[in-house]
């Protein structure tokens, strides 16, 4: 009924600990050695998801940054979508001054914070990734893909949210990948677009793909391939935005292992 297989990471695919659990491993190998194909669709750093890849042994495409990265299964960049170079400089400015959120930038193969982040290294488990503090002489601005915004108390973001459209109406994609995560994308830039893009060049259709997520930045990926499933534990405005997908288990019980068994045997 389906070739190709679509996940998040986070939330998702990775149980609560931000790693994969044993059977989610050996579920997943065993599928790609019978034939089907597999895509990670993430807001991680391609850096980052190269290491849990790697570590789990399979091969895969890989859609990072919610869509502003894409890379093949032999790890060479095929698609690249940058914010503005003058963007990112006032962006980098919006949170200045909101002592309880922290701004984050992705370029190249780095990944750039206004300041020390306590506890960030429980997320990188399975990968070898951390981040550096920000310098403006070692940022390309002209290199910058994703922008994002966190904090401990997702209150904090809905200021941020409501400048950002304020001053910036209609020219960025935007998406809560959690809660407490804001990201900002070039304009048209997603997980749904990119994963197109890969399918074709497979020779693939969107019909021929299965997709899990549980975040705002999956709504695109989700609605737009042949079945879509949301996660018992995704963030509410995900359901309600697409109340017609099922909801299957949460990730702490291996539901996409399970579900993805359930299809390819």
């Amino acid at each position: 009924m389906y070739s190709v297989i679509a996940s998040d990471l986070d939330g998702t695919l990775l149980a609560p600990t931000h790693t994969l659990s044993a059977f989610t491993r050996q579920s997943l190998k065993h599928l790609v050695n019978q034939g089907a194909k597999f895509i990670f669709a993430t807001g991680r750093h391609h850096v980052d998801v190269k290491g849990i890849k790697e570590s789990l042994g399979i091969e895969a495409y890989m859609i990072t940054s919610n869509g502003a990265r894409v890379h093949d299964k032999e790890g060479n960049l095929i698609k690249k979508h940058n914010l503005d170079a003058q963007h990112v400089q006032e962006l980098l400015q919006l949170a200045v001054g909101f002592d309880n959120i922290y701004t984050h930038i992705y370029t190249g193969d780095s990944w750039f914070v206004d300041r020390e982040i306590i506890d960030e290294e429980d997320f990188f488990k399975d990968s070898d990734f951390s981040y550096q503090i920000y310098d403006p002489a070692k940022v390309d601005h002209d290199d910058v893909y994703k922008l994002f915004y966190t904090t401990d108390d997702p209150i904090c973001l809905e200021p941020i949210e409501k400048l950002l459209h304020e001053k910036f109406p209609n020219q960025f994609n935007t998406a809560f990948s959690s809660l407490n995560c804001l990201e900002i994308m070039a304009k048209g830039v997603s997980k749904g677009a990119a994963l197109q893009e890969v399918l074709q060049l497979k020779g693939f259709t969107l019909k021929d793909c299965v997709a899990f997520g549980d975040g705002m930045n999956d709504v695109e990926m989700l609605e737009m391939v042949g079945k879509g499933h949301i996660m018992q534990n995704a963030d509410v405005r995900l359901k309600v935005r697409l109340p017609h997908l099922e909801v299957i288990g949460s990730n702490e019980e291996d539901a996409v292992a399970h579900k993805l068994l359930s299809y390819f045997g």
